[in-house]
């Protein structure tokens, strides 16, 4: 045998080691969520946006205190 020759094979049978190692520690398990090194940006809102959205909420909950004032009064 030549030397090219034993150090394939070795690096073959290195790969089967490791492929075996990685099933029996449960590296081959199918993760579950996003894949690691996936990172999401974080969006941030202007401050124009922010009021918005502050506004119309105050909006939204002075309607209900309204609607809520009417059925009392019905009641």
């Amino acid at each position: 045998m030549q030397v090219t020759q034993i150090v394939t094979e070795l690096e073959r049978e290195i790969a089967r080691l490791k492929e075996a190692r990685a099933l029996l520690a449960g590296a081959g398990a199918k993760r579950r969520g996003r894949p690691p090194g996936k990172s999401t940006r974080k969006r941030r809102l202007s401050p124009e946006g922010r009021k918005r959205i502050s506004d119309a909420l105050k909006r939204r909950w002075a309607l209900r205190r309204k609607a809520a004032g009417k059925a009392a009064k019905v009641a």
